[in-house]
């Protein structure tokens, strides 16, 4: 596993032994920056099912300001701090050891607002239907913020909320990606 693009480029990243952890395929994280826009201004990102890090360290190579990473592993934060310490992004990150809901509440206190927000919790335990109502009631998203959900392909859109608008996805073999943003039209 390694870093796509940006100022990290080809830069190695440590993932956990086993399969405690499925990391997002280089295909799949390269077809979501693409569609996210490639490069980034400063923006927040929250990589909410960390795994390695890879995904909000790709963020943060590739120009995010910030990076939140929460896991509910105590073996997956010590890798992504590892990855953080490895590649010199400490001060633009921070790792939560909890688990998702405890993370969002504690964002929510300290009025943070992510622009870029990637959900890849393990597919048999997903609960992103709870999460996306979650993102919504304590205002978590940035005004033209987006969320990204990566769960396995056959999953039913978790969206039943007038909050979100899907308005692009994607499948990848046995991944599907879905891109959402606020419905502009529904005040959350």
């Amino acid at each position: 596993m390694r870093i796509i693009a940006g100022s990290c480029r080809s830069r190695p990243l440590k993932t956990l032994r086993g399969e405690a952890t499925r990391p997002t395929l280089d295909q799949v994280r390269e077809a979501v920056f693409s569609s996210l826009g490639e490069t980034f201004d400063g923006q927040i990102f929250l990589d909410l099912y960390a795994g390695s890090g890879a995904m909000g360290l790709e963020a943060l190579s590739r120009g995010c300001g910030y990076c939140w990473f929460v896991d509910v592993s105590r073996a997956a934060c010590g890798i992504i701090r590892e990855n953080i310490r490895t590649l010199d992004m400490a001060e633009k990150s921070q790792v939560l050891n909890c688990r998702d809901t405890a993370a969002l509440n504690l964002l929510a206190r300290r009025g943070i607002q992510a622009d870029l927000i990637y959900l890849d919790p393990p597919y048999e335990k997903q609960q992103n239907r709870k999460i996306l109502h979650l993102l919504a009631e304590k205002n978590l998203v940035a005004e033209d913020g987006r969320v990204i959900i990566e769960s396995a392909r056959d999953d039913a859109d978790p969206n039943d909320s007038a909050c979100w608008v899907c308005y692009k996805e994607a499948v990848y073999g046995i991944t599907r990606i879905r891109y959402y943003r606020k419905n502009q039209e529904e005040k959350l």
